[in-house]
């Protein structure tokens, strides 16, 4: 398995090595150094890059109702850190393991098995502002710092067991095996004393979000607990980000020095985990079958009832998950969540007016919501609409940061639909940056840039798009 964009990165560090094979980074005395060592910009672009890679080796959901709950979440948490204001990039890797990780520029993943690990809203924003402190304390940048005391080749591996094992413990091990014993032993001693400021730091801003800080000790209990008799089939989040009891014990009494408040769970919430129990689900009738039980069992939970209209509809039983939707919406006629399921189902029978009028009522009340515009830009392309629906990808990806890929794969859909050919290849060109694969990136440009249909400035645009690019491949493959 490869890792160009990460080896791309070492690059960095290891630009700074000396002809003695030490490195020396000439670091200030006073203030906060590792923002020297790896300034903001620096930061930015390792992040992008890092988040390529990661699309390359990792299965990011492509779920606009799932990621935008855990946006949110995030957004809430980080907007009570103390860290200096930045852009953070919150997304959710599809997979079972109950894991999370903070990598560079702010981007931080949750593995879907966390969300469903979770057994409180406030567990699952303890495990996110202990990721969101890692950021903020820059952990990443004082690895560069770190890695001052360390002869160079250590020291790009010292720095490569840390990125890599934000993806996964075992290369991140493997990585570091080959360093000296030294450099391990740095390593270790590092990652601790991270951990441990991360957790008092995510305690702090956990309690200011308005969550119960007691969750942060209590989850990392019941993970222990919950391999205590396993050897050594630990969870990823355990093998990350190892737990002692010492570490357990703190965070309790870091907790307790706050009031006791009881803190609810968000409606969101128990949607979301309801959606994943069924999307995560190989089997769809044993879906079905746990939800309809459920739904006998709890009558009145919405988030019951709503698992199981998702689990009719990926059955095939549209009048009955028609129904369960509008028993939901009717109860609730401003909740997101319903109008994407109800909408959904139209879809599945083809309802695509009713589809559309759905959506574009929702958006007139929440206006930009990442979800439903998707869902809408989708319904308008079924109806033929597609100029419609570029127009709206277009405004939507304006408002929103470049990096998120559905949003482009979408777009170039919706492009190609309308006879925009030359925009289209441009749009898919950014689908495959974003997802690693610089070289189709370059091709699609390429293909784009020998189109008649652009004008002058178009031409130019595409131009330097192309140069940048293949600019970043002579890059990664040099490396």
């Amino acid at each position: 398995m490869r890792y160009p964009a990460l080896l791309l990165l070492l690059s960095l560090l290891c630009a700074f090595a000396q002809a003695d094979t030490r490195l020396n980074l000439d670091l200030p005395d006073i203030g906060e150094s590792s923002a020297s060592v790896l300034s903001a910009e620096q930061d930015r672009r390792m992040g992008e890059a890092f988040m390529r890679e990661l699309r390359q080796q990792l299965t990011i959901l492509d779920d606009a109702e799932v990621t935008g709950y855990v946006q949110a979440l995030g957004y809430r948490v980080a907007s009570n850190s103390d860290g200096q204001a930045r852009d953070y990039h919150f997304f959710v890797v599809d997979n079972p393991n109950i894991n999370a990780f903070a990598g560079p520029g702010g981007y931080i993943g949750v593995n879907s098995g966390l969300i469903l690990a979770a057994e409180s809203e406030s567990e699952l924003a303890a495990v996110i502002a202990h990721e969101i402190a890692h950021v903020t304390q820059r952990h990443l940048a004082r690895a560069f710092e770190a890695a001052d005391k360390l002869s160079a080749p250590a020291a790009a591996a010292f720095i490569a067991s840390i990125l890599i094992g934000a993806q996964n413990s075992e290369l991140g091990q493997a990585a570091l095996a080959a360093t000296q014993a030294s450099a391990a032993q740095a390593q270790i001693n590092f990652t601790r004393s991270n951990e441990e400021e991360a957790d008092r730091i995510g305690i702090q801003t956990l309690a200011r979000a308005g969550f119960d800080p007691r969750a942060m000790p209590v989850f990392f209990e019941r993970l222990q607990q919950g391999t205590r008799y396993s050897g050594s089939n630990l969870p990823e989040f355990l093998r990350t980000h190892p737990v002692t009891t010492a570490r357990i014990a703190d965070t309790r009494n870091r907790a307790e020095q706050y009031p006791y408040r009881q803190v609810g769970d968000s409606l969101n919430y128990h949607l979301v985990r309801a959606k994943l129990r069924v999307l995560r689900e190989k089997n769809p009738k044993e879906a079905l079958k746990r939800f309809a039980a459920a739904v006998k069992q709890n009558p009145d939970r919405a988030a019951e009832h709503y698992g199981y209209a998702w689990a009719l509809l990926r059955n095939g039983n549209l009048p009955q998950a028609r129904e369960e939707a509008r028993a939901l919406l009717d109860k609730t006629p401003d909740q997101p969540a319903y109008v994407l399921l109800l909408a959904e189902i139209e879809l599945a029978g083809q309802g695509t007016a009713q589809a559309v009028s759905l959506y574009r009522d929702a958006l007139d009340l929440y206006p930009g919501h990442h979800a439903l515009t998707l869902g809408y830009a989708r319904a308008l392309l079924q109806t033929g609409q597609a100029r419609e629906a570029a127009a709206l990808l277009e405004k939507h990806q304006r408002m929103r940061s470049n990096n998120d890929a559905g949003i482009y794969k979408l777009l170039a859909e919706a492009r190609g639909a309308a006879g925009l050919t030359g925009e289209a290849h441009q749009a898919l060109a950014e689908y495959y940056h974003l997802n690693g694969d610089t070289a189709s990136a370059i091709e699609q440009l390429k293909i784009a840039s020998r189109l008649k249909e652009h004008d002058f400035y178009q031409g130019s645009i595409i131009e330097a798009r192309l140069k940048e690019l293949e600019a970043q491949l002579a890059l990664e493959t040099k490396h």
